[in-house]
């Protein structure tokens, strides 16, 4: 676990493997064996900034959800038989009507999902589950859905934040982790590695570094997409949500690494082209991506593979005395025309705080030392990062970002820093469900900024979520470009329910739409975002995505229930603007 004992009081974290069969089992992030909790001068910060004594985490505040999965005979299937039939004839024993698989396939991973697992609110059941294994067994079920009007889900790797996999009304919910996860194709020539859409992250990467082993190749390979959800997100649900890993700043994000779509969709199979560049029309791959089940299935995708070069990594970090400088250094950074590094994180302030504590500088005369060199707590800023690619471009992006961070005052703090987030980096959402036991929560929103409008952005949205008193608010540009970047926001606050969540989220949302700002970078929209999509890009480019719905999927079969706001009523939506703002300027 990575931890030093308590010296003073310890919350009774949860230190044992949930029941297989439990709740918690369902709600609880990834390895069951593995924990994470603050150590204890993190923990102290967070009793100071969130207001709470020993007391208030003497005992759990949340259902720990040990017990069994058992409906007790409510939120009964309600198929008929005869498509339940249908299924048994293309599926066999690989279908489930258990309460524990429905319930597996239930909910996502944001906050809102877990309270109400925790709070035994089952308002999103699918009728069936089914474990598809080949792409034919999906256009089967899509046909026979559209046909029959049958809700279809998809749930993929189930770590959605946006309400995306939820089975609102019923029907059949497709599990893609049990067997839909075949390399379909490896091309070392035209270096594409084809999937299937449940294959998980872990999983492709394996492949991928093993090629010589495995498919003949001349060398290993990687796919360069590590989401924080790397370890249990499927590359389906990159492809659908718009996803973006920790390393998009060189290898791109997912809509830059998929070259290839196929989909079952009740208007038929759609296969994109596979070309890198065409002049045919509209693109058809980035018309598909981010529909997030609404047009169809996705079935397999093409992915774009990289050389795997490891050896080649430079890692480094810099401390800036404020927000502004950090700005500045980050956009001289891309913009400079050097080449991109492969991981590029700045933190503001706020979060800087919490990172050098996590990440143990606070245990290290450099603590003392930023002090008096004028880099003040909650004045200083935390840029991490490391380069990949051919080793002599990966020296030269990493000096010309030294030689940058130098003139707008950064302070080197060596590699060591960024190799303590890197071997953490998958690990934040264990600690999140420590704390969740005690009625802490740490959820996150993020969105997307140009560089002029970034100041104000992420003035007004932190403005809005500080409003919840004793509230951690943490900022950081995980993902950038030379024309804006990504803002991601993490709250930590005091929270019992899931509707005192709800309520605070909406406020946030309300903001990024208010703000100008992309209401999603990579989380994409599901049905939590969804009211806020229209206003957020304008009621006449909103047309276009209702018109192509009605082509793929007149009958709104496919992931029905608000997702991407396609089906959702007039007076559910929420327009504090509408659209993205004129060239130029932000209204």
């Amino acid at each position: 676990m990575g931890y030093k004992p308590y010296e003073g009081f310890e919350p009774k974290w949860i230190k044992e493997a949930a029941p297989a069969d439990s709740y918690r089992s369902i709600f609880r992030w990834g390895d069951p064996e593995h924990f994470k909790f603050p150590k204890e001068s993190l923990y102290k910060l967070m009793k100071e900034r969130l207001d709470i004594t020993d007391d208030y985490v003497k005992d759990y505040r949340c259902d720990l959800g040990l017990e069994p999965v058992d409906f007790k005979g409510e939120y009964a299937p309600k198929m008929a038989q005869e498509h339940l039939d249908f299924f048994k004839s293309i599926y066999g024993d690989q279908m489930s009507q258990s309460d524990y698989d429905r319930l597996s396939v239930a909910y996502g991973q944001t906050a809102y999902d877990l309270y109400r697992v925790r709070e035994r609110q089952f308002d999103s059941l699918p009728d069936v589950v089914l474990y598809p294994g080949e792409s034919e067994q999906i256009e089967k079920t899509v046909e026979y859905c559209a046909k029959n009007k049958i809700p279809l889900y998809v749930y993929g790797g189930g770590s959605s934040v946006t309400r995306g996999v939820e089975p609102t009304l019923g029907g059949v919910s497709l599990d893609m982790r049990r067997n839909f996860n075949k390399v379909i194709a490896f091309n070392e020539i035209d270096q594409t590695i084809t999937v299937q859409a449940g294959m998980s992250g872990p999983d492709l990467e394996k492949h991928l570094n093993n090629a010589m082993a495995e498919f003949g190749a001349k060398r290993a390979f990687t796919c360069g997409h590590f989401p924080q959800s790397f370890e249990y997100s499927s590359v389906g649900g990159w492809v659908t949500t718009r996803g973006s890993g920790q390393n998009s700043t060189y290898y791109g994000c997912i809509t830059d690494i998929c070259l290839q779509q196929k989909y079952a969709t009740p208007r038929g199979k759609i296969v994109t082209s596979r070309y890198p560049r065409e002049a045919t029309g509209p693109n058809l791959n980035q018309i598909m991506m981010g529909s997030e089940g609404t047009f169809g299935v996705l079935t397999e995708a093409t992915l774009k593979i990289f050389h795997y070069n490891p050896e080649n990594r430079k890692r480094f970090s810099y401390i800036f005395k404020t927000w502004q400088d950090a700005m500045d250094f980050a956009r001289e950074c891309l913009q400079g025309e050097f080449g991109f590094s492969s991981v590029f994180r700045l933190s503001d302030p706020e979060e800087t705080n919490m990172m050098l504590r996590l990440y143990n500088v606070d245990e290290t005369p450099a603590q003392g030392l930023l002090e008096m060199m004028g880099y003040k707590d909650m004045e200083r800023c935390l840029f991490l990062g490391f380069t990949d690619g051919d080793k002599s471009y990966s020296k030269n992006v990493a000096k010309n970002i030294a030689k940058v961070a130098r003139k707008h005052g950064g302070f080197p703090l060596t590699g060591l820093v960024c190799k303590g987030w890197e071997k953490g980096r998958f690990d934040d959402p264990y600690m999140r469900d420590s704390l969740h036991d005690f009625g802490i929560i740490i959820d996150t929103l993020e969105c997307c900024v140009n560089w002029s409008n970034m100041a104000q952005v992420h003035r007004d949205v932190r403005e809005v979520c500080h409003a919840l008193p004793n509230t951690v608010v943490t900022t950081h540009m995980s993902h950038c470009y030379p024309q804006g970047a990504n803002l991601y926001f993490i709250f930590i606050a005091k929270m019992d329910t899931a509707a005192e969540f709800k309520a605070y989220h909406k406020t946030i949302l309300d903001a990024i739409q208010k703000s100008g700002a992309a209401l999603s970078h990579h989380h994409g929209i599901g049905k939590m975002f969804a009211p806020w999509l229209e206003g957020s890009v304008g009621r006449t480019e909103y047309g276009t995505f209702k018109a192509l719905k009605d082509y793929f999927d007149p009958d709104y079969t496919m992931n029905p229930g608000g997702t991407i706001g396609l089906d959702l009523k007039e007076e559910d939506k929420i327009f504090l603007r509408d659209g993205y703002s004129e060239i130029g300027h932000v209204e």
